[in-house]
Order: structure tokens, then sequence, then C-alpha cells
């Protein structure tokens, strides 16, 4: 990468570690999508350096989660996720770069798509959904998980809907993408799916995720929520708008 486009990246690695130590989610959506956005690296280098970099993120907001996390609820999604997982790493290796342009337009989507979920506000049940329901989900988190490290909207849209404390959802949210970065990282190194250029992008951009990491669980700001919740997923809605447009203009030529 050139100056510019270093300093491009670090900058969209800092955006997206805010979002995650403020929210739970979002890391790698908003990684890849303004790095897959301005063309910074292949979309698999991406995916893989948003996997190394979320685990560092999870591991500092998980220090001080102790009575927080719902381990049923982790177990069960846990355990969903790894057949999606090695299901979308097997999808992605297959398709490989002669599709890239319907993976960013799905990459896009999937974007656009937690926006609008978040958004949405769904109701909270009344009473807490399934194991089978827990597991289903996971499996669906675990796709996008293998595809791209992104399975946070599945997540999102269960988890926050169950009867439970916002400071549980929170941490099981972390907790379990983190579970499933760390597997997609197994699978991903035992493949020699994970390049060079991918750990020369991660050396450099760990210690800003681990700088804003600890800066925010130590120093929260003073936001409401439901502000903070709808500036992320502005940015969530621009950068899945400029993946989305480029690729349907592209297929339309």
């Amino acid at each position: 990468m050139t100056l510019w486009q270093t300093a491009l990246f670090l900058l969209c690695v800092a955006l997206a570690s805010c979002a995650q130590s403020l929210s739970g989610f979002a890391f790698a959506l908003i990684l890849l999508g303004l790095a897959g956005l301005f063309e910074l690296a292949p979309l698999a280098d991406l995916a893989n350096v948003a996997t190394v970099l979320a685990l560092v993120n999870a591991q500092v907001a998980l220090r001080r989660a102790g009575k927080t996390l719902d381990v049923p609820a982790f177990r069960d999604l846990s355990i969903g996720g790894l057949v999606g997982i090695v299901g979308g790493i097997v999808l992605l290796d297959w398709l490989g770069n002669s599709v890239i342009l319907g993976l960013r337009l799905l990459l896009g989507l999937t974007v656009v798509a937690c926006a609008i979920i978040v958004l949405l506000d769904a109701a909270a049940l009344r009473q807490r959904s399934s194991a089978a329901s827990f597991r289903l989900w996971g499996a669906a988190s675990g796709l996008l998980t293998g595809l791209f490290s992104a399975g946070g909207p599945p997540l999102v849209y269960h988890l926050y809907r169950q009867p439970m404390e916002p400071r549980t959802v929170r941490d099981t949210l972390v907790a379990t993408l983190a579970a499933s970065s760390f597997v997609r990282l197994l699978v991903v190194l035992f493949s020699g799916q994970f390049s060079l250029n991918a750990l020369k992008m991660c050396l450099l951009a760990l210690p800003v995720v681990f700088t804003l990491s600890w800066w925010l669980e130590r120093y929260p700001p003073g936001w409401s929520r439901p502000a903070m919740l709808k500036l992320i997923c502005f940015l969530l809605l621009l950068t899945g708008a400029g993946l989305i447009v480029p690729a349907l203009l592209q297929i339309a030529g």
C-alpha cells in the first residue's frame, strides 16, 4: 500500500474499533465496508485482517465481563456458528476472484441489512427463545463470519430481542463474535489462506485497535445508546451504499 492508502486503512481501523467498543458489534462490517469501498486490499485479505483485529478488540472489551456474560446463549450460538463458519470459508474459497463483484455486492447488502436491523429496533420478546433458535441464528452468523468475518447482523437481531440486560447483550455479543473469529482464524491458518499481506496489515493496525479499545473501555463517552447506535448505523448505510452502487453499475454496464 502507498502512504495515502496506509493512512486511509488506519482511519478505517480506528472507526471500526470505536464502533465495536461502544456497541459490541460492527467492527468487521465497518472495516470491510470502508476498506472494500476504497479497494485497499483483496476482500479475502481484509476478512482475515478483520478476524485478527476483532479478537484483539474483544480481549480488551471482555476483561471485566464477569457475570454479565449469558453462558447458555454463548454456548448455543457458538455451537451453531461452528457449522456456518466452515461452510462460509469453503464457499469463499470456491468462489475465489471469479465472482469478486458479486461478493462485493453481497458484502454491501450485508452492511445495509445490519444497519436496517438495528434501526428498526425490533420489539423485545416476552419469553427467551429456545436453544434451537439460538443455534440456528448462530449458524447464520457463522456463514457470514466464514465469508467476510462479519457475522454481526444475525446476532444483533436475535440478541437485542431477548429479555436480557443491555450489558449482558453486549458482552454476549462480543464473546460470541470473538469465539467465531478465533475458529475462523484457526481454519484459515491451517488451510494456508492467510497471506503475508494480511499479516503485514494486522501488525500495522494492532497498536491502533489496542489503544482505542483500551481508552474507550476505560473512558467511555457520555453518549446515549440510541444516539450512538444511530451514528453507527448511518456510517454502515453510507458504507453499504458505497459498495452496492458501484457494483450494480458495473453489472449493468
